[in-house]
C-alpha cells in the first residue's frame, strides 16, 4: 500500500514496512530506479526488528509535487532537503539511512548537513565528493558517464523521451554485465519512469551536476556548502561493485579522511551497479553489521 508524507513542495510516496514502534531504517532508491530495488532486502531487515520506510524521489512514481509551478529541479540540493523535510516528517527522531546511486548522493549530503538525523550511513555505487563538477575524473570514467554528457544535448532529451525503456535497459545490461534480469523485473520498475516530471528532473539532475544548468535559487545556500564536500560525522558503510559499468570503484576509493567516524568501504567482486538486487545478501549484511 502506499502512503504519502507532504513536505513544503512534495507529497512524497513512500512505502513502509514492519512495525512503526522500531527503529528506522529509510532506504533511498538511484537512478533508474524505484523504491522496488529494495525488494529482496526488506524482507530480512524487518525479519531483525527494524522498521523500513522506501521513498519514491522527486519526478519518480507516485511523489507529486504540490505546485505547479515549482521548478522541475533535479539538483542534487533539492533532491536531498525533500529527504530532509520528509525525515523529519516523521517525527522518530534518528533514522538509519541506505542510498544507492541518486540515492548515496543524497544520504552523503544529508549526513554532512544534518548529522543530527541519523544513527549511520549505508552508502551503495557511490563514493562520496564526487558531485563538484570541478572534480578530477579518470578518462576510463569519462567514457562511463557518456550518457550524462548526451543528456546534455536536446537529442538526450528527445532520445529520453521517446525511447525511455529501449535505453534504460540498454543501460542496465552496460552497468551490471554478470546481472541477468527479466523482463517483468524491468517492466515493473519502468511504471515509475512514466511519471510526467521525470524526464526534466532527469535531465536538470544531470546538467546541473556538471554546471551546464541554473541552480534553483531556493537550495543556493545548500548548495555552496556541499560544495566544499563537508566531513561526515556519522558512521559510514560504502559497498561498491567490481564490475559496476556506471560508477568505476576507484570513485569511491580514498575517501578515509572525509569521515570523522568508523568508516568501512567494500569491494564486492563481479557485481555491477545495482548491488542490491545483484547481490542483496551483501546489502543485508552490510546494513545489519552497521545498524546493530
Amino acid at each position: 500500500m502506499i502512503k504519502y508524507l507532504k513536505t513544503s513542495r512534495l507529497n512524497i510516496a513512500y512505502h513502509s514496512y514492519g512495525d512503526n514502534h522500531k527503529t528506522t531504517i529509510i532506504l533511498l532508491h538511484g537512478w533508474p530506479d524505484d523504491p522496488l530495488t529494495w525488494s529482496q532486502v526488506i524482507p530480512a531487515l524487518v525479519n531483525a526488528n527494524y522498521h523500513c520506510i522506501t521513498p519514491y524521489l522527486r519526478g519518480c512514481g507516485f511523489t507529486e509535487f504540490l505546485d505547479l509551478q515549482t521548478p522541475r529541479s533535479g539538483q542534487l540540493a533539492a533532491l536531498s532537503q525533500d529527504i530532509i523535510e520528509f525525515i523529519e516528517g516523521f517525527n522518530i527522531g534518528k533514522v538509519h539511512l541506505v542510498g544507492h546511486d541518486w540515492g548515496a548522493r543524497i544520504a552523503y549530503n544529508i549526513a554532512a548537513l544534518r548529522p543530527d538525523l541519523l544513527h549511520t550511513l549505508t552508502a551503495l555505487s557511490v563514493g562520496y565528493g564526487t558531485n563538484n563538477p570541478k572534480q578530477n575524473i579518470s578518462f576510463s570514467q569519462i567514457q562511463q558517464y557518456w550518457y550524462q554528457w548526451f543528456f546534455g544535448t536536446e537529442r538526450g532529451r528527445e532520445t529520453l523521451m521517446a525511447e525511455r525503456r529501449d535505453l534504460i535497459k540498454y543501460m542496465w545490461k552496460l552497468w551490471c554485465p554478470n546481472w541477468h534480469f527479466s523482463d517483468a523485473e524491468f517492466e515493473e520498475t519502468a511504471k515509475s519512469f512514466d511519471h510526467p516530471d521525470w524526464v526534466d528532473i532527469t535531465i536538470d539532475s544531470y546538467r546541473n551536476r556538471w554546471g551546464f544548468s541554473d541552480n534553483d535559487p531556493e537550495y543556493e545556500l545548500i548548495h555552496q556548502k556541499l560544495m566544499t564536500s563537508p566531513k561526515i560525522d556519522v558512521p559510514t558503510t560504502v559497498l561498491h561493485g567490481s564490475a559496476d559499468g556506471a560508477t568505476l570503484p576507484e570513485t569511491s576509493d580514498n575517501k578515509e579522511e572525509f569521515f570523522l567516524k568508523d568508516y568501512q568501504r567494500f569491494v564486492i567482486p563481479e557485481v555491477g551497479h545495482f548491488i542490491q538486487r545483484e547481490a542483496p545478501q551483501s546489502v543485508i549484511e552490510a546494513v545489519l553489521n552497521r545498524v546493530k
